[in-house]
């Protein structure tokens, strides 16, 4: 992710910079106007650029998976590249808003004089300006109540749901008030390719093309509750259903109106279209899909995406497992398909963090599942008991690989212990976001 988004600001510092070395500036330009347009280019440009990132990250393209690590990773980069695209578009208007100061400092002489346009054009440079300045404070209080996690997931959808035309606006006005000398140069070709990846991505999302090739309609078979606060739903999709590997999840829609949220997928495939889902109760919807689903039901599922794959284990790695309460998804997935392989499964030691394990219906199916796979060994960490997971319960972890699924409090505090104690393992964590 980092490397990505280092990656297109540097491209952009570095055609920008060339297009500063070509400019010819009249000799009666004051130096700190002209440091305040080239500010204002160089926020804008970084700033449009990322939309345009997080615009084409938002239609899930399913081969970056392989070079950014999963779609996980792809929606991490895409809200990163987000946020930071809205902080530097206030940072593009507080230059802007600058020019006031300037004139109390140094007047008005010196200014840099304006491109000439006339007629249709002189007009819509206006109105650029003027929807830019409008989509700025809309992605403003869009970052608010992104950043606000107790604003109500089904609310930020729907506005969520307006940042293609917020894009749209910003390309109007990236297009129509950059240099005219950029055209000519290598600033040019990028915001050209930059306004149609993003722009492509906008109209994807506003004609609901998003995951349309990789979604298949199915019904509900069964609905249960295993445990308090824990929804099972089993599934079966349409001939259309590609298979999926063991670990990987999914984005379902159960309500078109509550739109698509995305599950690991519980089970393996049986090449069947069969499907489980182990949904823990998160937030207002998630708590009352168990009174709101029935058999028979219309489900819709897209995917599979992410690369929790069982097999991409180091087999020449120690392999430590590790899940935390609803995180051990993956692994019921991973079990359930060596099941008819045995020898195939790989040599670990598997961790299972419970608050009860008394009261745990995954327990008894882990154990079941393990007894069948000797190369696997099952450790159970009851919190009821006192038991918890630390570093130091890993042992040696120098040349192990790590697979986490669980709380990410408990991941951090993992990665801190082992970092005191000089060991830092290949660690396989999930970061999926929706907002």
């Amino acid at each position: 992710m980092r490397t990505l988004l280092a990656a297109l600001c540097a491209l952009v510092v570095a055609v920008w910079g060339a297009a500063v070395a070509q400019a010819a500036y009249p000799a009666t330009a004051h130096p700190w106007w002209i440091a305040r347009r080239e500010a204002m280019l160089l926020t804008g440009y970084l700033s449009f650029a990322l939309m345009a990132l997080a615009m084409y990250l938002s239609t899930r393209p399913a081969w970056l998976e392989g070079p950014l690590g999963g779609m996980d990773r792809v929606y991490r980069t895409h809200r990163w590249a987000g946020i930071l695209g809205i902080g530097l578009a206030a940072a593009h208007w507080l230059v802007d808003m600058s020019g006031d100061l300037l004139k109390s400092v140094i007047g008005r002489e010196g200014r840099v004089p304006k491109e000439p346009l006339s007629g249709v054009l002189d007009a819509l440079r206006h109105l650029s300006k003027d929807m830019g300045e409008w989509a700025i404070y809309a992605l403003l209080a869009m970052l608010a109540i992104t950043l606000w996690k107790r604003f109500p997931y089904r609310t930020w959808r729907l506005l969520h749901r307006s940042m293609p035309v917020i894009f749209l606006m910003l390309a109007l006005h990236a297009a129509l008030l950059a240099p005219r000398a950029y055209w000519t140069q290598p600033a040019g070709l990028l915001l050209a390719v930059l306004i149609a990846a993003g722009g492509w991505g906008a109209l994807r999302a506003l004609f609901g093309g998003i995951g349309r090739a990789r979604a298949v309609s199915g019904e509900i078979v069964a609905v249960e509750q295993p445990a308090p606060g824990v929804t099972g739903v089993r599934c079966r999709l349409g001939a259309g259903w590609r298979g999926h590997r063991p670990g990987q999840f999914a984005f379902v829609t159960f309500d078109a109106g509550e739109g698509a949220h995305p599950f690991t997928i519980a089970s393996a495939d049986r090449g069947d279209g069969t499907l489980s889902f182990q949904i823990k109760a998160l937030g207002d919807y998630t708590a009352t899909l168990a009174q709101r689903l029935a058999p028979g039901q219309a489900v819709r599922v897209e995917g599979p995406y992410g690369r929790f794959d069982v097999a991409r284990c180091n087999r020449r790695a120690r392999q430590i497992w590790i899940a935390g309460g609803i995180g051990v998804t993956p692994f019921l997935a991973w079990l359930e398909s060596l099941q008819s392989a045995p020898e195939t499964a790989p040599v670990a030691e598997l961790h299972y963090c419970t608050r009860d394990q008394s009261a745990d219906p995954f327990v008894p199916r882990l154990r079941a599942l393990c007894a069948a796979l000797p190369g696997i060994r099952l450790h159970v960490h009851d919190a009821h008991r006192g038991e918890s997971l630390r570093a130091e319960s890993l042992g040696d972890a120098r040349h192990s690989e790590i697979w986490f699924c669980g709380p990410g409090g408990l991941a951090a505090a993992l990665r801190a212990g082992l970092a005191r104690a000089g060991m830092r393992p290949r660690f396989h964590q999930e970061a999926f976001e929706m907002r």
